[in-house]
């Protein structure tokens, strides 16, 4: 297996990435090619001791940067650490491409460099989604790619989902939950009831409509809804968790009493502070195209490095992007019928 690692993306590139794949390589035998300016990259590796036959560089001079407009990034820096690593996927030259850089980006470039899985309208962001009171994770789809979506895309979301959650999360047969404002099979959007409908013909675990307030207790297995709801849901949740931590904290430290209290539950709360960082669960990978890519937290640490690399390794071992492919004749037939 080998690893393509953007050197340069992400707000703590290259310092983080490259302590990641330090801390990920004495985990795994896989090869790690990460991609970027070469210089900086070397700098960061003689602050540790590794194996130089199993990290590698690939030289790549230039950055698309958040602000760039993506679409225009990807065809003009042709030499930057982002196309490049894609490229290396495109060219069988590596497995699997990560990256913590610009969002738009890595999904143009998976769109254009790669290309779309033949018969999926729409690649999607899946994001894993911590679930509280027991260990494991939900996976939202789409998380953030696709804004405007036909009852169609939301089927493909749904089957995408459930592949991953089985060959890669080792769910056996997947949930799937449509998010909607209500239960009831006539309650949504117009998009979203006709939705429910090929869901309900497909060969898919599905369960029905869920609302939000149930998604953070595991009420399913995969979260389908459009880009738009998807992104808000994650940020919400995101600034929710984050705040009610500093807020419980606030109070712990308020007086010697709750400081005690504090220590006593010192493992407790350092639980629930690991539930909600994002840092553990990996990167969310590009459902949909002809090649496997995670896409990392901009602000990822070494730690979020290292656990998308361990997460990411089986998407690629087991061929994801082919049975997603394999699975494509059941979704026209199912949309066909409709």
């Amino acid at each position: 297996m080998r690893i393509a690692v953007d050197g340069m993306g992400g707000d703590n590139a290259p310092r983080e990435i490259v302590k990641g794949c330090v801390e990920v390589s004495k985990l795994i035998s896989d090869e790690i090619i990460i991609v970027g300016d070469k210089t900086q990259i070397q700098n960061e590796l003689r602050k540790y001791r590794y194996n130089k036959k199993q990290i590698k560089i690939v030289h790549a001079p230039e950055v698309i940067k958040n602000e760039d407009a993506p679409v225009r990034a990807v065809r003009t820096k042709v030499e930057s650490s982002l196309v490049k690593g894609i490229n290396l996927v495109k060219d069988k030259e590596a497995d699997l491409l990560i990256s913590a850089g610009n969002t738009g980006a890595i999904m143009a470039g998976g769109l254009f460099i790669l290309g779309r899985i033949q018969g999926i309208d729409r690649p999607a962001i899946a994001a894993t989604y911590p679930v509280m009171g027991r260990r494991g994770v939900s996976l939202l789809v789409d998380a953030g790619a696709n804004v405007e979506c036909k009852p169609n895309n939301l089927l493909e979301f749904a089957t995408m989902g459930s592949i991953y959650m089985q060959k890669v999360l080792d769910i056996e047969r997947p949930t799937v939950g449509l998010v909607n404002i209500g239960t009831e099979e006539n309650k949504g959007t117009t998009v979203v009831r006709a939705a429910y409908e090929l869901l309900e013909k497909s060969s898919l675990n599905f369960i029905g409509n869920i609302e939000a307030r149930e998604i953070p207790k595991g009420v399913c297995d995969v979260l389908v809804c459009d880009g738009f709801v998807g992104n808000i849901i994650l940020k919400m949740t995101e600034g929710l968790a984050w705040n009610l931590l500093k807020l419980i904290k606030s109070e712990f430290l308020s007086d010697a009493l709750s400081k005690l209290g504090a220590l006593l539950l010192s493992g407790k709360l350092k639980e629930l502070r690991d539930l909600f960082d994002y840092s553990e669960y990996g990167g969310a990978p590009i459902l949909g195209v002809k090649g496997a890519l995670v896409k990392m937290h901009g602000s990822s640490n070494a730690n979020a490095v290292k656990n998308t690399i361990l997460k990411g390794i089986p998407y690629a071992e087991n061929n994801v992007v082919q049975m997603i492919q394999d699975s494509v004749l059941e979704l026209e037939e199912v949309i066909i019928s409709d």
